[in-house]
C-alpha cells in the first residue's frame, strides 16, 4: 500500500508521461492485461487511458486493471490513470518513506 508522500511522488514522475496504454470498447482482454504487465515490469510506471468509446467508468476500468495486474492504483484524472508496480528485475524508481 503507498502512502499519501509516496503517491504525490508518482503522481510528480507521471505528469509528464504520455499515455502508453489504451483501454477501447472491449475494455479489460487478456492482452490489455498482457501489454500493462510488460510495461509495469518495464517502467514501474506507466499512464493509460480509457478511451470515449469504452461504456464503462474510467475510475472502474482502471481498479479492474490495476487489480488484474497486481499494481496500486496511484491516480485517476478525466480518462487518464496512472498505475504503479515495483519491477521484480530492477527498481527504477526510488519511492519516498
Amino acid at each position: 500500500m503507498l502512502t499519501g508522500k509516496q503517491k504525490r511522488y508518482l503522481r510528480s514522475l507521471g505528469n509528464e508521461m504520455e499515455p502508453i496504454l489504451f483501454v477501447g470498447k472491449e475494455e479489460i482482454t487478456e492482452n490489455v492485461i498482457k501489454q500493462a504487465n510488460n510495461a509495469l515490469e518495464a517502467r514501474e510506471l506507466i499512464k493509460g487511458r480509457v478511451l470515449q468509446n469504452c461504456a464503462d467508468v474510467p475510475q472502474n476500468i482502471a481498479m479492474e486493471l490495476a487489480g488484474a495486474a497486481k499494481a496500486e492504483l496511484v491516480q485517476v484524472i478525466g480518462r487518464n490513470f496512472l498505475l504503479y508496480r515495483m519491477s521484480e528485475e530492477k527498481t527504477r524508481i526510488i519511492l519516498p518513506e
